[in-house]
């Protein structure tokens, strides 16, 4: 992660602030409050704003004034029952702001998720900057046999590094290419007195999608946590991973409670059809029970098989 002396300069003057307020405030979120968490090689997540703590979820389910006397295991206990029982709207009182720096192939898998206020970077009006994500190469492998949209087996040794090196050979040549089109360096300089620029809102359609961009992106409580749920699963691609397991840090440290109640019946429980609920209820029972006589599909047999460390599973 790189960041300019600028952007030092106004991470360290936010951080400096003091702003009195009679609001809940998150004792433990104000401690990384404005600093950058890197995140894969250039990129970044910052929270650089939040409304409500746990007692905001619990005050919105019960409509009720101030937080009272209730004890935690109270609010614990009602947070609990939201999260089970998937009430939503007393989650949505709550809201996170984060300044991420990410690659616009990650950002345009981002974007997928329309519950939040988004506002970019904008290359219309700015040079990006000249900097690119390139994998690891633990995380540069191969198509999945059995996965249309995931990888396989890690690649290695030469065909690696030529890998490698056409990622970043292809990026710094279309960076260069942007500038001569801008007929401007990302510095600012110009590279040719004699030429005019191409509109930047042109030139920027060259760049790589390992490009890095920048947004603010807020969101309620909710639908962060439903983000959370599908970007952090072990089967998210591992680049937006990295971003929502910073992500899921910051979770824990804003609504400790709701996070407890999150891991558990979200992150670490699963959903269970009609047909499957009924197929663990005959092997609880003793019944036989088998592939042939449970209506499932191979496919849902072997991660129903997968989920309750059975090792009946189906080539």
């Amino acid at each position: 992660m790189t960041l300019s002396e600028q952007q030092k300069k106004e991470i360290l003057e936010q951080q400096l602030q003091q702003n009195p307020t009679k609001r809940v405030t998150a004792p433990e979120l104000e401690k990384i409050l404005y600093e950058a968490i890197p995140v894969l090689d250039h990129g970044f997540v910052r929270i650089v704003d939040y409304m409500g703590d746990d007692s905001s979820v619990v005050q919105a389910a019960r409509v009720s004034y101030g937080k009272g006397t209730k004890k935690i295991s109270t609010d614990s206990g009602l947070i609990k029952y939201l999260m089970r029982h998937r009430h939503s709207t007393p989650f949505e009182m709550c809201e996170i702001k984060y300044h991420v720096k990410l690659p616009i192939f990650v950002a345009r898998q981002w974007i997928r998720h329309r519950t939040a206020n988004v506002n970019e970077y904008s290359a219309r009006y700015s040079i990006l900057d000249k900097e690119f994500y390139l994998p690891s190469k633990e995380n540069l492998a191969a198509q999945s046999a059995s996965n249309r949209q995931g990888r396989g087996e890690v690649i290695n040794g030469k065909q690696a590094d030529n890998i490698l090196n056409i990622l970043k050979k292809d990026a710094e040549q279309t960076y260069t290419d942007y500038e001569l089109m801008l007929n401007e360096k990302y510095d600012g300089s110009t590279i040719n007195k004699n030429n005019k620029g191409l509109a930047r809102e042109l030139a920027r359609m060259n760049l790589t999608l390992n490009t890095y961009t920048q947004w603010y992106w807020k969101t309620d409580l909710f639908n962060l946590l439903n983000f959370l749920s599908l970007r952090a699963d072990s089967h998210a691609q591992y680049e937006i991973r990295a971003y929502a397991n910073v992500m899921i840090d910051s979770l824990k440290r804003w609504v400790p409670i709701t996070f407890e109640a999150f891991m558990d019946y979200r992150m670490g429980s699963m959903e269970l059809s009609a047909k499957g609920k009924a197929v663990i209820q005959k092997m609880i029972k003793g019944e036989n029970c088998n592939f042939e006589t449970s209506k499932l599909s191979k496919r849902e047999w072997n991660e129903l098989m997968e989920s309750f460390g059975f090792k009946e599973q189906l080539k």
